[in-house]
């Protein structure tokens, strides 16, 4: 246990064991959180460093070190803002809306600690305003906290647009200031230049949840869990053909074995599991038994933990299919501002849906492969990268069930309704 600062004394929470980020019930209150997790550190001095120390990364999808991000606020000259990111554009994620309906306060907490590690002067928190329900959450902490004069730094709760990277910080940094929720080109960075033009930290809430942890209990108490290069916990959406479906917290490096036996799944059952949301890979069975949900295990399957989505694909589907799905919903998300997007996104659904009806002249194939390398690395955000990436993975994995469409055509799984959540294109606004 850490003992640089009285800040990191003691811990109500054992170290090495879970939840830490769920309790077994809604802490909507202050009394219950504090009565739980209890009361927030008043010394945040040493936090960065201590944050530093943890090995923290973020839990948005990206995995940048925390400490590092809040560091280049914080040497920033002038007041600061924090924007506690709970958007949650993956549509088949719902760890940061379980988060917020269950420990509102923890995730509350992180982002004022923060905010006064950074110098910042407010704390802003976004939710997706097609969830009302966790919007009412969410302002009826604030609401209590402001009631009892709780934090030293104002909070207030914006309510983002409903599209997939609406959430990406240089998008929402720009709805914040008055404009469309459209990624920009950087630099600057929102670190640089963001909120009002003021330096500002966006991090993801189950990022600040962990701060807030680590305020209470230090970097060793973090590290009890997870491995050296992935430290701690994190949350998980499991989704899809999983025995049981639904938000879980792990140990970061647990092996996919154990995971599905957690989940009283058979791996030998799915013809597939997609780690990491949309913009993911998809892995087949063969290579699960040596995979751990950590960046190095998962570098070897050109693969990342992301967003911490987990998608078991049932046997009775066809995964072309279900790709080609996604693939043309992430093209129907850009923001109609970069030519990758708008032109070679599209071309690479049409790709995609041509594979699921056959392709017998190999055309789309060859289409695919062009308009994929095209798309990389251009454009205001990840979204060209992301949807290559998954499209890659795709055309992997399922290489049989093209060679079968393209000898036979659809299959009959193919007019199923698509398993995976395609949520309607929303404004920008």
């Amino acid at each position: 246990m850490s003992t640089t600062t009285p800040a990191f004394e003691g811990a109500a929470i054992e170290p090495g064991v879970l939840p830490r980020l769920l309790p077994a019930r809604p802490l909507r209150t202050i009394a219950g959180h504090v009565e739980h997790y209890g009361p927030v550190p008043q010394r945040t001095d040493a936090l960065i460093l201590e944050i530093e120390r943890s090995g923290l990364k973020g839990h948005g999808g990206a995995g940048f070190p925390t400490g590092v991000k809040m560091q280049a606020v914080a040497q920033r000259r002038g007041s600061s803002v924090v924007v506690a990111n709970g958007t949650e554009g993956e549509p088949a994620s719902a760890k940061d809306k379980t988060l917020l309906s269950i420990a509102p306060h923890l995730v509350l907490d992180g982002a004022v600690l923060a905010g006064t590690a950074v110098g910042a002067r407010e704390v802003v928190v976004c939710v997706d305003r097609a969830f009302p329900q966790i919007a009412e959450i969410v302002a009826a902490a604030i609401d209590e906290r402001a009631a009892r004069a709780v934090d030293p730094l104002p909070i207030r709760m914006e309510q983002a647009p409903h599209r997939y990277i609406a959430g990406e910080e240089s998008a929402l940094v720009a709805w914040l200031n008055g404009g469309d929720a459209k990624p920009g080109f950087v630099p600057p960075r929102p670190f640089e230049k963001g909120v009002g033009g003021r330096p500002t930290l966006v991090q993801n809430v189950e990022t600040l949840a962990h701060v807030a942890l680590i305020a209470r209990f230090g970097a060793a108490w973090f590290r009890s869990l997870g491995t050296k290069a992935d430290p701690g916990s994190a949350l998980v959406t499991c989704t899809g053909g999983f025995a049981r479906t639904g938000v879980s917290e792990i140990p970061l490096g647990i092996s996919m074995p154990a995971l599905f036996r957690a989940t009283g799944t058979e791996i030998s059952q799915v013809q597939a599991v997609l780690i990491g949301g949309y913009f993911g890979t998809w892995l087949p069975p063969d290579a699960l038994d040596s995979v751990r949900l950590g960046s190095a295990s998962l570098r070897t399957q050109d693969a990342s933990f992301g967003c911490g989505v987990l998608f078991a694909l049932p046997k009775d589907r066809c995964g072309l299919a279900e790709s080609a799905h996604v693939t043309r919903w992430l093209a129907d998300q850009n923001a109609g501002q970069c030519g990758p997007c708008v032109n070679g996104l599209d071309a690479i659904a049409r790709a995609m849906a041509a594979l699921v009806k056959g392709d017998r002249k190999g055309d789309a194939a060859r289409h695919l492969d062009r308009w994929i390398d095209m798309v990389k690395g251009r454009g205001a955000c990840k979204l060209p990268d992301g949807t290559a990436r998954f499209v890659e993975s795709s055309v992997r994995v399922f290489a049989d069930e093209i060679r079968r469409h393209k000898r036979n055509g659809p299959c009959s799984a193919c007019s199923a309704a698509p398993l995976f959540p395609l949520p309607r294109v929303g404004g920008w606004r």
